[in-house]
């Protein structure tokens, strides 16, 4: 199974580069923790939505609909789904303390980004999760001298207890234990792309492709 990190795909040079970790890995299936912009995919990928995507793409992918130019993509919004027999749940959205309140109506143009205490509760409501996908980091995992995490991540990791957790937003690499749950920040897609066995979840990285051009 594939795994990404963040891809900000909209940009052509990115683009090319996630293009070419699909092509390499030769998966039947992918995994995404958000910044995709790029929704044209080559096999099922189910993502969870970041904080730089194509906010109406993405409405339309919560309203259960699929915009013309989307291929593949399946959008995991507080939701649950079943990918090669293990059940893969997510949050969609980043965190906004002055939108956390809100209601999804309520959010408007660029803070549609956002999610919301509601979706988060709502994601806490799934069950016999195996692997749960957040574009925020929860706590204990990444710091620039300071804690980055978001203290909603790690209680809705402390609620599923899932067998791991991947997140993405910060571009880089770490690896941890939250609340007893191995969990792991990814490196961008334009620098590596990861392997997950379905079986023992084991995870594996792999280089770009020394073809795909590296972003500007």
């Amino acid at each position: 199974m594939l795994v990404l990190g963040d891809a900000h795909a909209a940009h052509p040079a990115r683009r090319e580069a996630l293009l070419a970790a699909y092509d390499d890995s030769d998966a039947d299936v992918a995994l995404h923790v958000g910044d995709l912009e790029y929704y044209a995919l080559p096999i099922p990928t189910y993502f969870v939505a970041g904080n730089n995507e194509d906010l109406d793409v993405i409405d339309a992918l919560r309203a259960g609909e699929t915009p013309d130019g989307v291929e593949n993509a399946h959008l995991l919004a507080s939701t649950v789904a079943e990918v090669a027999g293990l059940r893969v749940a997510g949050l969609s959205g980043n965190f906004a303390p002055s939108r956390f309140e809100k209601t999804r109506d309520e959010l408007v143009g660029d803070r549609r980004r956002h999610f919301t205490r509601e979706e988060v509760e709502r994601a806490e409501a799934l069950d016999d999760v195996d692997v749960l996908l957040a574009h925020e980091a929860p706590r204990g995992l990444i710091s620039y001298g300071y804690d980055a995490g978001i203290d909603h991540v790690t209680a809705l990791i402390e609620a599923l207890d899932p067998d791991l957790c991947l997140t993405g937003h910060h571009h880089t690499h770490a690896e941890g234990e939250v609340a007893g749950v191995r969990t792991i920040s990814l490196a961008p897609a334009w620098t590596c792309y990861y392997l997950l066995d379905p079986d023992d979840l084991t995870l594996s990285v792999r280089d770009v492709p020394a073809s795909a051009p590296p972003p500007e």
